[in-house]
Parts: structure tokens; C-alpha cells; sequence
């Protein structure tokens, strides 16, 4: 393979790059290889570097030298509209047209595509899940097949499900590898790749790939752990720290409830002070669009972000990134402190860890693994369509049970094994046979247990935590960094171990008094249950509230203690539960006349005794409803709420006392809220004028 360039070649690399980077930026050696290479046919090339090594500007001289000499278009596959958008102003910087199709610009496809066709296009980027799309497979891959003069794969790691991060669409890469010509190159790049993802990927690129592996570790950062806290105590040291921490930045959260009550308790403490604001994968993309920029121009202190705001998010200053609990893998850790210190010489990295994270660890080792059960189930329920009348997935969810992001998920793996199809309007079985390959998904379990393992061994310090980091990339150059909390033996200064006493006294009084409303059902799920549609006016609940909602940490003592056996309420608990009903007051349609006790979750002396409280404290009558049984586990709508209609017993008594009055709906927890629906169904159906639910523990 050729891995160096000519005169004429290497003018044109140096000329994009200093366009992109500055007059006196050059291609480093590994780059000036890897852009050689793309420039010879059949090449493949997987680049594994640091996040900020400039792994885009291979891509970008390649892309110029190709074109220059008659090839068609780059087609790049990359991950998060955040990086597409940089990568398109980074394009233009360097003097080459790129644009992209994406479900933020709809309006702009068809000219797009038009300039596709046309030749007036440099650079195309997609995302795996619009190459799964079958529209775009026909209107643009097709027409570009056998003329993409370069294919890239950014966060080529996701393309294997040894990966930190793997997406079940990023497979659909091997359909456009197959439809390409055969001479087109092909690049791969990742930050985030451990020696057998590294291996994984080369293999699905093909036997001759050239692999650029460089040294991972990062000397802008420095690394800190502050372990023993809480987890309301992390929320409190962020809102001590957050006004000192060095220029702008990011507080990762593992939950989107957590990003929210986070940015709130740093609203309530600092104001337009110390502005902040929360990213999460539930905004729409115009907003994070605007949250990002607002970051990226130092408008805001620091975004709390899920991961939604990771791969592919550059802002070359980003002075600090913290993590308000641990994330399951060490590669991901790596790739979303990569974020900060990429354009200055120092920037520090936090851990925030605590024992509550091992629950989140657990969920995400096993999360996207199939169940052979339920894929059976799924084949099934699609056997009776074909390609005239394709399965939608919301029929498939009430054809099976199964809960509807379950059945995406496995919809795309199924893709990947070759056992269904996504057609224009849903989905085919192929005839291909599907089985389950334990030994397969056993391995890809422990991996990421062992991963686990690492990031504990990471939060308790056992070594230099950049070492540790690199180690788990299995990088051969990692070393000790001599700068961390390990290395140095303390917390680096400003850094402090511990909140003030009054800051979490503060933090847990603002958390514990916010509202948390309970936005009804309003559909039947059919199925099990039957019924499907619209639940009508006559049996629906109002909207309600909860007391606790979901691990929130100002709770999670009493959240432990409360529902390790059933027992009396504590005081707080019922205080709390009064002080949400003062809130809740000022917006219900009428006061509630009778209180109505629900054990969902299987604690009736729990429940009983808020609702006596509560009836006692508002001079309310009391009644019962018992549930038979408890329901299995990982059911679908349909099926739970079948379940409820026959586990929940209103006796006589209850139905004589909730006719023709307003009643509050006490419950003990619930994750999905059909025990509370079909609850407020059956009073409604007994003639009780409205239901306002009131739910102890909204659970995740």
C-alpha cells in the first residue's frame, strides 16, 4: 500500500489544512500516511487516535486530492448532528461544498440531493440510522453507487458490538461496502477502540486494512476522583464548585431526570451568575442546535448533559467536563472526557462516583441484549405480513406485547442477523432463520463487566488514572501521567473533597420541594389487555403527582428504607406527601372528597398509612382497593395492563363510598402507570367523578 505522497498531492493536503487549521498547521506523519493511502484504489484505512488529533483532517485532504483528480463525492457516516454540523463549517474552511440530509432539514433534501446529482456536492454526511432508511437507500445511495469517490466511518467503534457504544444501524454499513465500487477507499476512525475492536472493525473492513494506532494518552488533562459522597451530597460539591472550575464546560449526568434536577438546584443557587442549562436526548434539535452554540461561545458556564452530548461536539477551549456518577465502561469514559482540553494545555476532568451507579451498570451490560424469547415472539407477530402490507411497529407492540423501544431495538438487530427487512412502510421477515448465539452475547456480557470492574478499580484510585484509561484501550504506551489525584496523592487545587453542610441542607430542601407531575395514559394498549385506542373521558384519571420521582438522590435513603419491607410511613415521607397536596391544590378541578389506597408495588401498610394521614390531615373519607398477586417481570403494555384489570378488587364498600365524589388515588410506586390507569378506569367506571392520582415513588 503507497503511504506517501507526491509534490502535487501533498501541496493540495497542506493547502486544506492550513485553510481549516492555520497558515503554519501540517499534516502529522500517521496523517500524511493514511491520506496517501485513501489516495491509491481499494484502499482501507482505520485511523485509532486521541480525541483531538485530528483524525476529520484526513478525510478532508483526501476528500481535496480526490476530487481535484475527477472522483466522485465523500460520503461520510457519522454519528450525532452535532458533528455534522462542525464538520460541514470545517468543510467550507478548507474550500470543499459539503452538506447534509438529516432529520433537521428536511425542507433543504430535495436540493440537496439535486447538487448530489449534479457533481456540485464534495462531501455528504449522513447518519447510520438515515443509510437504514429505504427511501434514502433508493433516492440517493442508489444513484451514488459505484461513484462515491471515498467512504468514511466516523466512530468506527460503533460499528462493533464489542464497542462502548454500538448501534445496531451502523451495520448497514456493510450494505453500502457491498454496493461500492470496488476501487473506492474506504476510512475508519475512532478515539474510543480497545485492541479487539480494533481487530473487529480491520476484519469487517477487509484482510489488507492498514491500521494507524497512536498513543492515547492526553497531556491537557488532569484527571481527579472525589469519591465518598453521596449522591445528594455530588449534587451539592457541583454547585460549591462549578463557579471555580476553569473557563467553560460540561457536568455529565447518567439519567435525563438527574441532567434536569441537576440544572435546577444550580439555577436555584447561582442564577445568571453562574448560567448553566440541561442537554438531554429529549430536546428537539433547533434547541440543542442553540445549547450547544451557547456553550461553544461561552454564553453559558457548563451544559449537564446525558450522553447525548458526546461524540462529535468540538469546542477546542472546554476547560473542564465532570461526571455526576460513573459511567459503566472506561472507553466511554474516555471518549466523553475527550471532550475538554482539546485547543488548551490544561484542563481537568472529574468523577463524582457512588455506589447508587453499580444499578445503572447492571441495566446497560445487559440492556441491548436479545432475548430469544421475545425475538421468537417478535418473528411471529410478523408472519402475518409481507411486502404489500408491511408490519408497523406499533402493530408489531400490540401484536406481541412486547414494549414498543424493545421492539425497535430488536427490529434493527434482526436487520443486522439478515432475518427481517425495513421496507418503505415498516418491516418483512426475509426467511432467513434467526438463532440466538449464546456463547456470542456471554461474551459481549462479561466484557462489559469486566469494564465495570475497571471503572471501580478507576474511582478507587488503585493506580494513575490516565494510565488506567489508556491501559483499558489497551494502549502499549501508557504510563503514569503524574499530574492526577492519584499521581499527585490529592485532590488538585481548587478542587475540595466534600460540600458545606449548608449547601446539601439547601440542595435537599429545593429538590424534595418540586413538583412532579404525572401526565395520564390516554391510550389502551390492545394486545393482552384488548381494548385499544383512546381511553374515553368517562374512565380517565386526571393528571397527578409524585411525591419521589425516580432515583432522586434526595430521597434514596428513604426510598431504601421505605421499600425494604412493609412498614408504617416516616414522618417525612408523609410530610412530604402533605406538601405536595398544598401545592397541587391551587390546580385541581374540585378537592377531593375520598382518599383510595392502591398497593401497586405490594406494600398495603405503606399505603394505608399515607392515605389515613392524608384523610386525617383534609377530613377526608377512606377506602381500600386490594390487588391479587404481583406481575411478572419485563411485560408488555398489553400484558400488564391486563394484569391490573384482573389483580386490582374494589370491594362494595369502595365503590358505594367513591360514587359521585372526586377521589385521590394513593399508590405506593410504579415505573409505567397502569396500575394507576386501570385503577382510575374501575373508580370511574363506579360513577366517581374525577380520580387525581397521588404516587409515593414514580420509579424509573
Amino acid at each position: 500500500m503507497v503511504t506517501t505522497m507526491d509534490d502535487r498531492r501533498a501541496a493540495t493536503a497542506e493547502q486544506v489544512i492550513a485553510a481549516i487549521a492555520g497558515d503554519d498547521a501540517r499534516l502529522r506523519e500517521d496523517q500524511a500516511t493514511a491520506v496517501a493511502a485513501l489516495c491509491e484504489p481499494s484502499a482501507r484505512v482505520l485511523v485509532v487516535q486521541a480525541t483531538g488529533w485530528g483524525k476529520s483532517a484526513v478525510y478532508w485532504a483526501a476528500t481535496a486530492i480526490r476530487r481535484s483528480e475527477g472522483a466522485g463525492p465523500t460520503l461520510v457516516v457519522s454519528p450525532l448532528l452535532s458533528l455534522m454540523r462542525d464538520q460541514v463549517a470545517a468543510a467550507g474552511q478548507g474550500g470543499l461544498r459539503a452538506a447534509t440530509l438529516n432529520s433537521s432539514n428536511i425542507d433543504a433534501w430535495s436540493s440537496i440531493e439535486a447538487e448530489l446529482a449534479a457533481g456540485e456536492i464534495d462531501v455528504l454526511l449522513v447518519s447510520p440510522e438515515r443509510l437504514a432508511n429505504p427511501g434514502f437507500g433508493r433516492r440517493v445511495l442508489d444513484r451514488l453507487a459505484g461513484q462515491i469517490g471515498l467512504l468514511v466511518i466516523d466512530e468506527a467503534h460503533a460499528v462493533s458490538d464489542w464497542g462502548h457504544d454500538f448501534r445496531p444501524d451502523y451495520r448497514r454499513v456493510s450494505d453500502v461496502l457491498r454496493q461500492l465500487n470496488p476501487e473506492t477507499p474506504v476510512l475508519a476512525t475512532t478515539a474510543t477502540a480497545n485492541a479487539r475492536v480494533t481487530d473487529d472493525v480491520a476484519h469487517q473492513l477487509g484482510a489488507s486494512t492498514l491500521v494507524l494506532r497512536g498513543p492515547l494518552a492526553r497531556s491537557s488533562l488532569q484527571l481527579a476522583v472525589v469519591d465518598a459522597l453521596s449522591p445528594l451530597e455530588r449534587f451539592a460539591w457541583v454547585v460549591d464548585q462549578l463557579p471555580d472550575l476553569p473557563g467553560s464546560g460540561i457536568v455529565y449526568a447518567l439519567t435525563v431526570s438527574d441532567a434536569k434536577r441537576l440544572t435546577a438546584a444550580l439555577q436555584a443557587a447561582h442564577g445568571d451568575a453562574v448560567p448553566v442549562a440541561a442537554y438531554t436526548g429529549d430536546l428537539e434539535s433547533a434547541e440543542r442546535e442553540r445549547l450547544e452554540d451557547a456553550l461553544r461561545d461561552n454564553r453559558l458556564k457548563a451544559l449537564v448533559a446525558t450522553s447525548a452530548l458526546g461524540m462529535g461536539y468540538d469546542k477546542p477551549d472546554l476547560g473542564f467536563v465532570v461526571h455526576v456518577g460513573s459511567p459503566p465502561s472506561p472507553v466511554s469514559y474516555y471518549q466523553q472526557v475527550g471532550r475538554a482540553g482539546r485547543g488548551i494545555d490544561h484542563a481537568t476532568v472529574v468523577l463524582l462516583p457512588s455506589n447508587a451507579d453499580a444499578g445503572v451498570w447492571d441495566y446497560f451490560a445487559t440492556a441491548t441484549i436479545p432475548d430469544p424469547d421475545q425475538v421468537e415472539r417478535l418473528l411471529a407477530g410478523l408472519k402475518g405480513y409481507g411486502p404489500d402490507e408491511p408490519a408497523s411497529v406499533p402493530a408489531l407492540e400490540a401484536e406481541t406485547g412486547l414494549r414498543r423501544g424493545r421492539v425497535e431495538l430488536m427490529l434493527k438487530q434482526l436487520a443486522v442477523d439478515g432475518a427481517v427487512d425495513r421496507v418503505d412502510r415498516g418491516w418483512v421477515r426475509t426467511g432467513t432463520d434467526w438463532t440466538f448465539n449464546s456463547e456470542h452475547y456471554d461474551g459481549i456480557i462479561a466484557t462489559r463487566r469486566r469494564e465495570a470492574d475497571i471503572m471501580r478499580a478507576y474511582t478507587r484510585g488503585e493506580r494513575c488514572l490516565m494510565q488506567l484509561l489508556q491501559e483499558s484501550l489497551d494502549d502499549p504506551s501508557a504510563q503514569p501521567c503524574g499530574r492526577c489525584s492519584v499521581c499527585l496523592g490529592s485532590l488538585p487545587a481548587p478542587l475540595r473533597g466534600a460540600p458545606s453542610a449548608e449547601t446539601t441542607r439547601t440542595v435537599s430542601a429545593l429538590l424534595r420541594g418540586e413538583t412532579h407531575e404525572l401526565a395520564p395514559r390516554k391510550m389502551w394498549p390492545g394486545g393482552a389487555y384488548g381494548s385499544r385506542g383512546r381511553i374515553g373521558a368517562g374512565e380517565l384519571a386526571e393528571p397527578g403527582r409524585a411525591v419521589i420521582y425516580a432515583d432522586a438522590p434526595e430521597w434514596r435513603d428513604v426510598v431504601r428504607a421505605v421499600f425494604a419491607r412493609d412498614a408504617p410511613a416516616p414522618d417525612e415521607l408523609k410530610a412530604a406527601a402533605v406538601q405536595v397536596l398544598s401545592r397541587w391544590r391551587q390546580s385541581w378541578s374540585a378537592r377531593p372528597e375520598v382518599v383510595v389506597s392502591l398497593p401497586a408495588a405490594g406494600f398495603p401498610v405503606l399505603t394505608r398509612d399515607v392515605a389515613d394521614h392524608l384523610a386525617t390531615v383534609g377530613r377526608l373519607e377512606r377506602a381500600d382497593l386490594t390487588v391479587a398477586g404481583a406481575p411478572g417481570t419485563d411485560l408488555g403494555s398489553g400484558e400488564e395492563a391486563a394484569f391490573w384489570r384482573d389483580a386490582i378488587r374494589p370491594d362494595a364498600d369502595c365503590l358505594h363510598q367513591v360514587g359521585g365524589r372526586v377521589v385521590l388515588l394513593v399508590a405506593d410506586a410504579s415505573s409505567s402507570l397502569w396500575p394507576v390507569t386501570v385503577a382510575a378506569a374501575q373508580l370511574r367506571a363506579a360513577e366517581a367523578t374525577a380520580v387525581l392520582p397521588l404516587l409515593l415513588h414514580r420509579r424509573p
